[in-house]
């Protein structure tokens, strides 16, 4: 399923989700299962667990999970909380997100998850839009 251009760019930038398809994740203890610390899965009910990486895909099915709502654009960029950024970095970080979840490439996958696709793409253009102008960026940093 994940072969192919899409399996060889998730391996390339570290983005493989950790363990093994149709297996449980163990990266979640049984403590942290019982208090619901870990999220489940929309497609497949499993634990997600913390999950290296950036966490957009499921590692039992692969299906991109919901964006995070609590995570700013900084740790979404990959970029130091600071007024300066490295624009050329932050540049490869877009383009590397991009080619994760942008809506084309899940053109033959369910409605729900074109929909995730969209929000994380949309989440990823926003991102990118205010920390390349020293403006916005600013603004962000206070806000």
């Amino acid at each position: 399923m994940w072969g192919g251009r899409t399996g060889a760019l998730l391996r390339v930038w570290r983005l493989w989700p950790t363990g093994i398809l149709g297996r449980r994740s163990i990266s979640c203890n049984a403590a942290s299962l019982a208090g619901s610390n870990c999220p489940q899965c929309w497609n497949c009910g499993g634990q997600r667990g913390p999950i290296r990486g950036d966490g957009f895909f499921c590692p039992q099915c692969r299906a991109l999970q919901p964006p995070d709502p609590t995570r700013d654009h900084f740790s979404l960029m990959d970029c130091n909380r600071s007024f300066r950024v490295d624009t050329v970095k932050l540049q490869h970080r877009y383009q590397q997100l991009q080619r994760l979840v942008h809506p084309d490439f899940f053109s033959k996958r369910s409605q729900t998850e074109k929909d995730f696709s969209e929000k994380h793409s949309t989440l990823v253009n926003d991102a990118y839009k205010t920390l390349l102008a020293p403006l916005s960026r600013g603004l962000y940093l206070v806000s």
